[in-house]
């Protein structure tokens, strides 16, 4: 059964991740299994990297929340 997450986060290019530069972004995030408590936002990062085509450094979680 899928989870559902609000996250809220932030994409920077490896070469510009400068405030002025970052894009800023929110919304619901299905994932097969429920995020790890501790560093259970790496798979959240990567998967929100590969629908960007960007790199998991290049995303910076701001807020997560599991949805009910």
């Amino acid at each position: 059964m899928a989870t559902k997450y609000y996250t809220h986060f932030v994409t920077a290019r490896a070469k510009a991740q400068t405030a002025a530069n970052a894009n800023e972004w929110s919304g619901v995030v299905e994932l097969r299994h429920p995020l790890e408590h501790v560093g259970g936002t790496r798979e959240l990062r990567a998967l929100l990297a590969q629908s960007f085509d960007l790199d998991s450094d290049d995303i910076k979680i701001l807020h997560w929340a599991r949805l009910h």
